[in-house]
C-alpha cells in the first residue's frame, strides 16, 4: 500500500489540470485541511481557483504551491500515460510528478502530521495554492497576495515548493529569483521599392547600431547572490515575404533577466537612451513580470538547512538560478521566501517523474521547518 504522500500525489495527478482548470484537485486539500482544523477561504479571481488557508496564531509559516500543470503533449510519447500516475524502478511518473504536485502532497501530509503531534501549535501555518502559476499567474498568487496586503495579513516564512533540486534532494534551494521585463519594440521606417532606396527608409538598416549596442551592454555585473544581468533577442521579424520591397516596420521582442543590481526603471531609461542616440523613430510596450527577490539570511533560510542537514545529511547551496515564480509576488509582502522541492531534471518534459523516497523524505524536510518554526 502506498504512503500517505504518495497516495496523495496519485490523486492529484490523476486530474488533468491544464492551467488554469483545476479539475477538482482544490477541493481535495481543501477537505484535508479542514479535517484538521484549518479555516480555508477559497480566493477564485477569473477563471483562476485559489485558496488561503490557515491554522493557528501568530508568527506565520506559509506553504505555497500551484495544482495546474503543464500540458502532457503527445501521450503516446510517454511511457505510461500522463495523468495515470504509475510507478516505475521506486519513481512515480505522471504529469506534475514534479512540478509540483508532489511537493503539495509532501506539503499536506507534513501539516497532517505535524498538527497531529502539535494540536496547540503556538504560531500560525498557512496555505496558499493557486491554480494559475504555469500560465498567465494573472489570477494566481499576484491577486491573492494583493487581497491579503489590503487586509493587512502577514506572513513571515513562506515555502514555495517549486522544484529546486539538482542532483539530489535538497543540494539547492533558491532563495532568491531574478527579476524579469520584456519589451516589444517596433522601428519605424518607411516601406518601398528595393531598386528605389533613396524613396524608402529600411528600419532594418537604420537599427543595425541600436542592435549591436544592445547586445553587447554590460548591464550590470551581479553581486554576491545574482549573476549579471542578462539580454536576450528572442523575436525578430521584418519584410513582407516579398524579395522587393523595403519593409516599413522591424519588429523586436527582447527580455532581461535582471538583478538586484538594477530596477526595471534603470533598463527602461537606458534602452530609450539608446534608441535616442541612434535616432530611432519607434514605438515600445513593456512587460514586467516580476522583481528580482532576495532572502539572503534570516530564520526561514536557517531552518531549512538545518532541517535538510538532519534529515538527509547534505549541505546545501543556496541559489537565485532559474526563471521566476510565485515567490516573487510573496516576496512583495516583505516574507522571507525559498524555494524547495525535489529534482527539477524531468519537469515540464515527456515522462516526467520524482523519486518515491525523496517525496517522502521531502515531507519529512517540511515537517521538521515547521516545528523548528513555529513552535
Amino acid at each position: 500500500m502506498d504512503c500517505p504522500v504518495i497516495q496523495l500525489a496519485k490523486e492529484l495527478i490523476s486530474r488533468p489540470s491544464i492551467s488554469p482548470d483545476d479539475q477538482g484537485c482544490q477541493a481535495l486539500l481543501t477537505e484535508r485541511l479542514q479535517k484538521i482544523g484549518f479555516t480555508v477561504e477559497p480566493m477564485p479571481f477569473g477563471h483562476t481557483l485559489n485558496f488561503w488557508a490557515h491554522r493557528g496564531t501568530g508568527t506565520t509559516l506559509a506553504f505555497a504551491g500551484h495544482t495546474d500543470v503543464v500540458p502532457a503533449g503527445n501521450s503516446e510519447n510517454w511511457q505510461t500515460p500522463p495523468f495515470t500516475p504509475t510507478i516505475i524502478n521506486q519513481h512515480l511518473y505522471g504529469r506534475g510528478a514534479a512540478d509540483m504536485k508532489g511537493s503539495v502532497a509532501a506539503m499536506i501530509v507534513a501539516a497532517e502530521r505535524f498538527v497531529e503531534k502539535h494540536p496547540t501549535h503556538q504560531g500560525r501555518l498557512a496555505f496558499l495554492i493557486t491554480s494559475d502559476e504555469e500560465a498567465d499567474a494573472h489570477d494566481g498568487t499576484v491577486k491573492v497576495v494583493e487581497a491579503l496586503i489590503q487586509r493587512n495579513e502577514t506572513v513571515d516564512y513562506c515555502l514555495v515548493g517549486e522544484p529546486s533540486s539538482q542532483s539530489t534532494l535538497g543540494d539547492i534551494i533558491k532563495n532568491g529569483r531574478r527579476g524579469s521585463i520584456t519589451a516589444d519594440l517596433t522601428i519605424l521606417g518607411t516601406q518601398g521599392h528595393v531598386a528605389y532606396p533613396h524613396l524608402a527608409d529600411n528600419p532594418v538598416h537604420r537599427a543595425a547600431a541600436f542592435l549591436q549596442a544592445l547586445t553587447t551592454t554590460t548591464w550590470d555585473n551581479g553581486n554576491a547572490f545574482f549573476p549579471a544581468t542578462t539580454m536576450q533577442i528572442a523575436n525578430i521579424h521584418a519584410g513582407t515575404g516579398a524579395s522587393n520591397v523595403i519593409p516599413g516596420e522591424l519588429f523586436i521582442q527582447f527580455n532581461f533577466r535582471f538583478s538586484t543590481e538594477l530596477t526595471d526603471t534603470v533598463i527602461r531609461d537606458r534602452v530609450t537612451e539608446m534608441l535616442s542616440h541612434y535616432g530611432l523613430e519607434y514605438k515600445i510596450e513593456w512587460s514586467l513580470s516580476g522583481q528580482p527577490f532576495l532572502t539572503d539570511s534570516g530564520k526561514l533560510v536557517s531552518a531549512t538547512l538545518q532541517a535538510i542537514q538532519e534529515l538527509t545529511g547534505r549541505t546545501t547551496e543556496l541559489s537565485t538560478s532559474g526563471g521566476t515564480s510565485d515567490g516573487r509576488f510573496i516576496a512583495q509582502m516583505g516574507t522571507q521566501v525559498i524555494e524547495l522541492g525535489p529534482l527539477n531534471a524531468t519537469i515540464h518534459k515527456v515522462d516526467e517523474c520524482v523519486s518515491v523516497d525523496d517525496l517522502q523524505q521531502l515531507a519529512l524536510i517540511y515537517e521538521r521547518i515547521m516545528e523548528l518554526l513555529i513552535l
